[in-house]
C-alpha cells in the first residue's frame, strides 16, 4: 500500500513500435544514439511530406484475414499488446482473462478508414457497393481496444480513452484506477496512433501553418529550436503491462518502475493554444499526489511538439516549477520520432524508462539554436548525460486544453 492506503501499481512489461524501433531496448538505443525515424512520404492530395511510419510485422500476432478486416490502429494495438505481455512473462493460458483490462489512449479514430473508402467511391463513380461492410466496426471509437479483446480473447473491460495528445498518459492513468478499484488483476494500457495514414491531419496542420518541414526530413522536427516550424506527424504505439505490486512480487516479475503520481486537468481557454498556468497546476498536483517535490524529480520529459507557442507555453510552465528549485534534467523525444499523437506520451515515457537501469538521460534531437523563450535550466540535447535517475515526470498535453502529468519512480 502507498501512503494513501491504496495498492501500489507497477510496470512489468512494455510493448512498442515507433518510427525508429520495434521494441523497448532498440528504442532506447535509438534515442541515445540520435537515430531519427522521420522521412519523406507521398501523402494523398498533399504530395511529399515529412512523416514517421512504423515498420513492424503486422501479422506476427494475427492472421492476414483479421488484419484485412481490421484497422492500422488495431494492428499496432495487437502487436504492442502481445509484446507487452511477453515482456512481462505472462501467458494468457495461466490468467483469468475476465480479470484483464485494456485501456488504449487515442487522439482520433476512423479517419483513415473513412478517407480510404471515400477515395474508393470516387474511383468507382460513387458506386455505394464499394463502401465496406466493415466500416462501422472499423471506425467506432473503441476499435483499438476491441481488436485486442478479439485477438487475445480478453473478456474484461476493454475500451479507449479519447484524450487528444494526452492520450498515452491517460491510458495508463485509467489502468491505475481500475487496478486500485480491484476491477482487474492485470492491465494493458498506453496509447496508439495511425495518424500519418490520413491526409486530413496533414492538410489541417498545413492550414494552421503548423506542419513541420525541412529539405532533410530527419531535421524537420525541431522542438524548442529557433527555426522550428511545426509538427512532424508520426504513428506509433506503446502499451504497458501494469499490476499491483504485491501480485508482481508474488510471481517474481521484473519491475520497470512504479506509478507514483499523476494528474489530469483542462485549460478551458482555447481550442489549440495551451495555457501555461493550467500546465503548472497539473504538474503541481501530480507531485502532490506522489508526495514529492520538484527537488525529487530527476528527468522532466517535455511534450514539446515543435510548434511556436506550444513550446513556449510549456517551457514557461516548467520554468515556474523547476528553475531554481531543482536539478532535474529536461529532455524531449519528438525530435527523434515526430509527434505520435495518441501514442506520444506512452512512447516518450518508455524512452526514459530505462534511465533507471543505465543512469543516462537521452538527449533531445535537432536543437541547434534554442529559442530564448524556450530556455530551460539543465536541458539535455545533442548528447546523452550521465545521471543517477530515480524519478521521471512525463508531460503530455493535447488540443482543447487537456493536460496530463505522470510520475514514475524506480522500484
Amino acid at each position: 500500500m502507498n501512503t494513501n492506503g491504496l495498492p501500489r501499481i507497477v510496470i512489468t512489461g512494455v510493448g512498442l513500435t515507433a518510427p525508429n524501433a520495434n521494441n523497448l531496448r532498440d528504442f532506447r538505443k535509438a534515442l541515445l544514439d540520435g537515430v531519427s525515424g522521420l522521412d519523406h512520404a507521398e501523402i494523398r492530395h498533399m504530395g511529399k511530406r515529412v512523416a514517421g511510419f512504423c515498420d513492424f510485422d503486422e501479422t506476427k500476432h494475427q492472421s492476414k484475414k483479421m488484419r484485412k478486416r481490421g484497422t492500422r490502429a488495431g494492428a499496432i494495438s495487437v502487436y504492442c499488446a502481445h509484446e507487452a505481455l511477453a515482456d512481462a512473462g505472462l501467458e494468457l493460458v495461466n490468467l483469468d482473462t475476465s480479470r484483464i483490462g485494456v485501456y488504449i489512449g487515442i487522439t482520433e479514430h476512423g479517419n483513415v478508414e473513412t478517407e480510404n473508402e471515400i477515395h474508393e467511391l470516387y474511383q468507382n463513380d460513387l458506386n455505394i457497393e464499394y463502401w465496406s461492410h466493415h466500416h462501422n466496426p472499423r471506425t467506432v471509437a473503441n476499435n483499438a481496444a476491441g481488436e485486442i479483446s478479439l485477438n487475445l480473447k480478453v473478456t474484461g473491460p476493454c475500451y479507449t480513452i479519447g484524450a487528444a495528445c494526452a492520450a498515452g498518459n491517460m491510458g495508463l492513468i485509467e489502468a491505475v484506477h481500475m487496478l486500485r478499484l480491484g476491477e482487474i488483476d492485470q492491465a494493458l494500457a498506453g496509447g496508439v496512433s495511425e495518424s500519418p495514414h490520413t491526409f486530413g491531419i496533414f492538410a489541417a496542420f498545413a492550414a494552421q501553418g503548423a506542419l513541420g518541414h525541412h529539405e532533410d526530413p530527419k531535421l524537420a522536427s525541431r522542438p524548442l529550436d529557433k527555426k522550428r516550424n511545426g509538427i512532424a506527424i508520426s504513428e506509433g504505439g506503446c502499451l504497458y503491462t501494469l499490476e499491483r505490486l504485491d501480485d508482481a512480487l508474488e510471481r517474481g516479475a521484473k519491475i520497470y518502475g512504479e506509478i507514483a503520481g499523476f494528474h489530469i486537468n483542462s485549460d478551458s481557454t482555447d481550442f489549440v493554444l495551451p495555457n501555461s498556468s493550467r500546465q503548472v497546476q497539473c504538474m503541481q498536483a501530480a507531485l502532490k499526489r506522489a508526495g514529492l517535490t520538484p527537488q525529487d524529480i530527476d528527468i522532466v520529459n517535455l511534450h514539446a511538439t515543435g510548434t511556436g507557442q506550444g513550446d513556449i507555453q510549456e517551457c514557461k510552465a516548467v520554468r515556474e516549477i523547476f528553475d531554481g528549485h531543482s536539478e532535474a534534467s529536461i529532455n524531449f523525444t519528438k525530435g527523434h520520432i515526430g509527434h505520435c499523437m495518441g501514442a506520444a506520451g506512452a512512447l516518450e515515457l518508455a524512452g526514459n524508462l530505462l534511465s533507471f537501469e543505465d543512469n543516462m538521460v537521452h538527449p533531445g534531437l535537432n536543437l541547434d539554436e534554442i529559442d530564448p523563450d524556450c530556455a530551460l535550466k539543465n536541458l539535455v540535447y545533442g548528447r546523452p548525460r550521465d545521471k543517477k535517475v530515480k524519478v521521471i515526470l512525463n508531460n503530455s498535453f493535447g488540443m482543447l486544453g487537456i493536460n496530463s502529468a505522470l510520475i514514475v519512480r524506480a522500484y
